[in-house]
């Protein structure tokens, strides 16, 4: 049995992948604590799992010459300072990094103590985090092929539990059949309906709702029934398009702001259209879902890179956000849900289900 230092934090790109891990360590017979900030999601999400969360100062990289880079230095050094203590008391025989502002101290601290590091970099074009730790450490895990950090070893990502069962469920044809008949019988649809999912991630993507307001009359037209996740404050477009729709129409279009229950969801879905978060690409893959990615234009690019994998083995297809229109979106949606066969047996084959297991496995060789 080991204790370990989980760092990571400030989205839930970087805190759901931690807890994921930590679960499966703590199955393990391992000690898990966290390290994070007091302002990221981590403050709410790691003690709610039950797990001792240390906060420290969160100390962002300057990115130009001010005041707050003058201060730079001396807030780094307390906030190593704080991880050496969080190590010495927690007696930690290793570090675990998953990137946000937490992990840069946690590594440096690691170093000095001369304690493992092991790095987890969830996309495929890493942040300057985990490119930090990587080069602290040959321990590194990474979610894609081909991301650029030395020593990387390919875990995939650590998924939530219950889509790791959903995904153990989804391997077994007659068990993935007999789960879609549920899901959509619980709608009030037939069994054998086509389905197609579309969401945003719990924020929504205004402009995926803006195109499927103006495709979903062609979609349920073509006998396709859509479930819409819109995000929280999100649903007039989407409820204004379903109230001009004849009646019959209307009762194969699903609109929700947000859905606790996202492995029904899936379970109901033929095909999925979405942004193409890393944590959204792994979990697609792991069920062996076609999908149609509209990746997130700000950033640094990441999230058409995290879908790259998946459309270049045929299992997923791309529109750039600038040019997704109506006609755009139910053309191609209709294809994947109506004529997908062949994504659909691409997709079973790239999808990792076990990522937290690996990464788990990975961390044990470190020690």
């Amino acid at each position: 049995m080991a204790s370990l230092l989980l760092a990571g934090g400030g989205t839930a790109g970087h805190v759901n992948p931690l807890l994921a891990t930590a679960a499966v360590l703590r199955d393990r017979g391992h000690r898990v604590a966290a390290v994070g900030t007091p302002d990221g999601l981590e403050a709410d999400l790691v003690p709610r799992a039950g797990i001792e969360l240390i906060e420290i100062e969160k100390v962002p990289f300057p990115r130009r010459p001010d005041g707050a880079a003058l201060r730079f230095p001396g807030r780094l050094r307390r906030a190593i300072r704080d991880c050496e203590a969080a190590i010495e008391a927690h007696r930690a025989d290793a570090v675990v990094g998953f990137g946000g502002y937490a992990s840069p101290p946690v590594y440096w601290a690691a170093r000095r103590r001369g304690i493992p590091i092991v790095v987890h970099e969830a996309n495929a074009r890493p942040g300057i985090a985990n490119r930090l730790g990587a080069r602290l450490t040959e321990h590194v895990a990474v979610t894609f092929p081909g991301t650029p950090l030395r020593h990387a070893t390919v875990t995939g990502l650590p998924l939530r539990r219950e889509l790791e069962e959903l995904a153990e469920v989804f391997a077994d044809a007659d068990a993935r059949a007999a789960a879609a008949a549920t899901a959509r019988e619980a709608r009030g649809w037939a069994a054998d309906a086509p389905v197609l999912l579309v969401f945003g991630g719990s924020l929504g993507a205004a402009s995926v709702n803006a195109a499927l307001a103006g495709a979903i009359a062609d979609l349920v037209g073509r006998g396709i029934h859509v479930i819409h996740l819109t995000g929280r404050g999100k649903s007039e477009g989407a409820l204004g398009a379903r109230a001009a729709l004849p009646a019959e129409l209307a009762a194969r279009y699903d609109v929700a702001e947000y859905s606790h229950d996202m492995a029904a969801a899936f379970s109901a879905a033929d095909a999925v259209v979405c942004r193409s978060g890393a944590a959204t690409v792994c979990e697609i893959g792991a069920l062996g879902l076609p999908a149609l990615y509209v990746p997130l234009a700000h950033g640094n690019g990441e999230q058409a890179l995290n879908a790259s994998a998946a459309v270049g083995a045929g299992a997923a297809t791309l529109i750039p956000d600038a040019e997704l229109e109506p006609a755009r979106l139910a053309r191609e949606a209709a294809r994947i849900v109506l004529d997908g066969g062949a994504m659909r047996e691409a997709a079973r084959g790239i999808g990792i289900a076990d990522g937290a297991a690996r990464l788990a496995a990975l961390i044990e060789g470190a020690l």
